[in-house]
């Protein structure tokens, strides 16, 4: 866990005070971290003193607004192809996986699914199935992966499913939920998706806002996990580089799995 380590002795260390407000730090990331991230940088601000300065989104179009030279710091991205592009570009530095996530399938009230049916009730005609924008929002990618992994029990599956997506939400034309809505059980609950494959993270929100949803965990055939990558861009302040420390320390390690992450920098049980 030399990673953790560093962090942790990192954020320990006094900040040399120049009498000077700090600048704070300029965080990009994954609409789907924005809880987790949000409680985190309230820590961090307490911590260091330092505000962080979010802005949530789509990881794909966040990087396409880096690679513009947008002003950033630190990114963390729903995968990790997105921060590699800016890295193999030379707009940030190496690419750390600092949680994990893995897909769902919510469904609405009323309609009965279960892993075994799953696959059955996404190829029905009559069912609208949901999912984010490809490319834009790797909550799409990933459920473009899941049809890919279909066409192995049901040949045919892939290209029906694939069909009958409906983008509704990550893209840069899609229509946002309201405010302080869970956007997947805003559409769940509008009627535009009867099913919708989407982060297991979103569990605590929608049974918070949409009691009645179902969660539906994907059978091994078709479970398909997200792997988070963290970046700091390379015009990042001394602030920048800390909030960046902080996200893959313990604190902010167990603040992401809190969330229902995978924090895979967090030790082992037992462990000092």
């Amino acid at each position: 866990m030399r990673t953790l380590v560093v962090a942790e002795r990192l954020m320990a260390q006094d900040t040399v005070s120049t009498g000077e407000p700090q600048q704070p730090a300029l965080l990009h990331a994954a609409g789907s971290l924005r809880a987790a991230l949000t409680e985190m940088a309230q820590a961090f601000e307490t911590a260091t003193g330092v505000q962080v300065k979010p802005a949530y989104g789509p990881s794909g179009l966040l990087r396409e607004r880096l690679a513009k030279d947008e002003a950033a710091e630190v990114f963390a991205s729903a995968n990790m192809g997105h921060p590699a592009a800016l890295a193999d570009a030379g707009l940030a530095g190496p690419v750390v996986l600092f949680a994990r996530n893995e897909l769902c399938a919510f469904v609405r009230p009323g309609l009965m699914v279960t892993a075994e049916t799953l696959l059955e009730r996404m190829l029905d005609p009559s069912i609208r199935l949901g999912t984010s924008t490809p490319k834009a929002d790797p909550s799409g990618d990933y459920a473009f992966e899941v049809f890919a992994r279909a066409e192995a029990l049901k040949p045919g599956a892939r290209a029906a499913l694939e069909a009958k997506a409906l983008q509704l939400t990550g893209g840069p034309s899609s229509v946002a939920a309201p405010d302080d809505v869970n956007a997947y059980g805003y559409k769940l609950a509008s009627g535009e998706a009867d099913i919708f494959l989407a982060y297991c993270t979103n569990t605590q929100p929608l049974a918070r806002e949409q009691p009645g949803v179902t969660l539906v965990r994907l059978p091994a055939a078709l479970a398909v996990g997200a792997d988070y990558g963290l970046t700091v861009m390379s015009k990042a302040s001394p602030n920048g580089y800390r909030l960046a420390m902080f996200i893959l320390s313990r604190a902010g390690q167990e603040i992401l799995a809190k969330h229902g992450f995978a924090a895979p920098a967090l030790p082992h049980s037992g462990s000092k």
